[in-house]
C-alpha cells in the first residue's frame, strides 16, 4: 500500500501527525531526506521558498544539537532581523549617498553651535543600509528586551508543552532540550522580524530617542528618501533637517555621559518588573496548536502574550516616558532654532516629525505588541515648551546646565506647568539651603536653648562649682541642712 505524503502513516496504517513525522526524521539523523519541503511549507502556511526552508531546517537541527544561551534564541532573532531587513529593497550605500550624509551632518554641527552650550562631538557621520542598522543596534535591542523576552519565551514554551500530545512527548525522548527551547526559538524569530521591520522605518541611529548604537552618528539614506515621499519638499532640505536632529541627539548623549545609561537603565528596570500572567497563558494555551506555527506567530503578533502592567510598572513607565520626552523636547527645540533661518521648510518638517514620533509607525506598533514596551515621547510638545521657557529665563547655558546631573531633570509635574518650574526649583533649593545651614550649625556645636538663648556647647558652665576659682560654693542659710560658714 502506497502511503500518502500528505498523511504519513506507520506500519499499522494509523495516521501520524506531520509535525511528529518531521521531528522523528530530524531526531533520527536523517536530515531532510524523508521530508517534502513543499508539503511542509504548505502545512505551516509558509511560502514555498526552497532557500528559506533550507534555512529553517538548519535552524531546527541547530536547536536540537545545542542549547541557546537563555530561553530566547538570539541567533534566530539576529538571522531573522537580517532576512526581514533585506526582504525589500535594501541596496548597499553608494559613494554619493555617503558623501551627502557626511556633508549634511557636518553642516548640521555648524548650525547647532550657536544654539547650544554643548560642544560638537567630533564623530564621523555614517551612512547605513537597513542591514547595517540591524548589526549596529541588535546588541542594545537584546539588552532592552531580554528580561521580558525571557519571561514570554518561558510562558510560550510551557503553553506549547501543555498542548503537545502525550505520544509526541514520549517520542521526543532525549530531545527535551529542544522542547524547552521551542518557545524561545519562535519568540526569537518574531522579535527578529519586528526589529527587521523597524529597520525599514527609522531614519537615523537615534530616531526612536534612545541611543541604540554606542557613539555613532548615522542616517539611513533609503529611509530618509522614503520619509520625504509625499511632502513636496526638496530632498536636500529633508536630509539636512533630519541630520540636525541626529547631530543634536549625538551631542546630548556624548556630552552628557550619564544620560545613555540613565535611559537604558530605566527601560531595563521597567522590563525586569514585568511579570507574565500565567493564568491568562493557560487559558490561551487551550487554543494553541503546536503543529501550527502560523497560528502561534499570529498570537504573538497580536500581543496575546504581552504582559499586563502592574501599578508599579505603570508608574515606572510614566517616569521613562518623561525622560524620553525631555530628550526629544530638547532635540526638537534645538533643531527648530538651528534651522528656522536657513531652511524654509523647517516649520513643516518639525510638525511632520512631531506627529510621526507621537503616533509611531506600523513596525513600532508591532514591536510594542510583542514585548509590551513603547518608546514614544507622548509629551514631546510640553517638553519642548519647557526647554523654550528655560532658555527665556536662564539663557542657553542655563537651560543646558539642567543636563549636568539627573537630579536636576524636570519631572512630570514640570511638564504640566513649565512656567512654574523655576519657582518650584527655587523653593526647593531654599529649603535645602536651610537644612544645610542647620546641619552645619549642629555639627559645629551651635544650638538653641529652651528659653531661646543661644549658647555654645564648648562654653557651657557647671552651676554647682567654679573650677579653678578657689571659692567654695555658696549655700542657702535658710536651709537647715546647709553647712555653717
Amino acid at each position: 500500500m502506497t502511503s500518502n505524503p500528505n498523511n504519513p502513516s506507520n506500519d499499522d496504517d494509523t495516521p501520524k501527525d506531520p509535525l511528529a513525522e518531521m521531528l522523528q526524521n530530524l531526531m533520527g539523523g536523517q536530515g531532510m531526506g524523508n521530508i517534502d519541503p513543499a508539503e511542509l511549507a504548505k502545512a505551516a502556511g509558509l511560502p514555498n521558498d526552497p532557500q528559506l526552508l533550507q534555512q529553517m531546517f538548519a535552524q531546527v537541527q541547530a536547536m536540537m544539537s545545542s542549547t541557546s544561551e537563555g530561553p530566547v534564541n538570539w541567533q534566530l532573532a539576529h538571522e531573522n532581523a537580517r532576512r526581514v531587513a533585506a526582504a525589500g529593497t535594501d541596496p548597499s550605500v553608494n559613494a554619493q549617498q555617503t558623501r551627502e550624509v557626511d556633508e549634511a551632518l557636518r553642516l548640521a554641527e555648524l548650525w547647532l553651535d550657536p544654539v547650544t552650550d554643548l560642544s560638537a562631538t567630533g564623530l564621523i557621520g555614517r551612512a547605513w543600509s537597513r542591514a547595517e542598522w540591524v548589526e549596529a543596534t541588535l546588541g542594545t535591542w537584546k539588552r532592552l528586551t531580554e528580561p521580558v523576552a525571557n519571561s514570554i519565551a518561558n510562558a510560550l514554551s510551557n503553553a506549547l508543552t501543555q498542548q503537545m500530545p502525550e505520544e509526541m512527548k514520549s517520542m521526543m525522548g532525549g530531545a527535551s532540550s529542544m522542547l524547552q527551547n521551542m518557545g524561545g526559538a519562535i519568540f526569537g524569530m518574531q522579535l527578529g522580524q519586528a526589529i527587521g521591520a523597524l529597520s525599514a522605518e527609522v531614519v537615523s541611529s537615534t530616531d526612536i530617542g534612545v541611543p541604540l548604537a554606542d557613539l555613532e552618528m548615522a542616517l539611513l539614506p533609503a529611509n530618509v528618501a522614503k520619509f520625504g515621499e509625499g511632502l513636496s519638499l526638496p530632498e536636500n532640505d529633508v536630509r539636512l533637517f533630519l541630520a540636525v536632529r541626529e547631530a543634536a541627539h549625538a551631542r546630548l548623549f556624548v556630552q552628557v555621559p550619564w544620560l545613555r545609561g540613565h535611559l537604558l537603565g530605566a527601560i531595563e528596570a521597567y522590563a525586569r518588573g514585568i511579570h507574565i500572567d500565567m493564568s491568562r497563558i493557560e487559558d490561551l494555551a487551550r487554543d494553541l496548536d503546536p503543529s501550527n506555527p502560523e497560528g502561534i506567530q499570529e498570537a504573538l503578533s497580536q500581543g496575546v502574550f504581552t504582559p499586563e502592567r502592574t501599578p508599579v510598572q505603570t508608574a515606572a513607565l510614566e517616569k521613562l516616558e518623561t525622560a524620553l520626552a525631555l530628550v526629544e523636547g530638547w532635540v526638537d527645540e534645538l533643531t527648530a532654532e538651528a534651522t528656522s533661518k536657513v531652511l524654509p521648510s523647517s516649520t513643516a518638517l518639525r510638525e511632520t516629525v512631531r506627529r510621526r514620533r507621537a503616533t509611531g509607525g506600523p513596525a513600532e506598533h508591532a514591536f510594542s505588541s510583542l514585548v509590551g514596551l513603547e518608546l514614544r515621547p507622548r509629551r514631546l510638545r510640553e517638553a519642548a515648551t519647557l526647554w523654550a521657557t528655560l532658555k527665556e529665563e536662564r539663557g542657553i547655558a542655563g537651560r543646558d546646565a539642567i543636563w549636568h546631573h539627573p537630579d536636576l531633570l524636570p519631572t512630570g509635574e514640570d511638564l504640566d506647568d513649565p512656567k512654574g518650574f523655576s519657582e518650584r526649583r527655587r523653593l526647593a533649593e531654599a529649603s535645602d539651603s536651610e537644612v544645610d545651614d542647620a546641619l552645619q550649625k549642629l555639627l559645629s556645636g551651635g544650638y538653641e536653648t529652651s528659653d531661646g538663648d543661644e549658647g555654645e556647647a564648648s562654653d557651657s558652665k557647671d552651676t554647682s562649682t567654679e573650677k579653678g576659682s578657689g571659692k567654695e560654693p555658696e549655700t542657702d542659710e535658710s536651709d537647715p541642712e546647709a553647712p555653717t560658714k
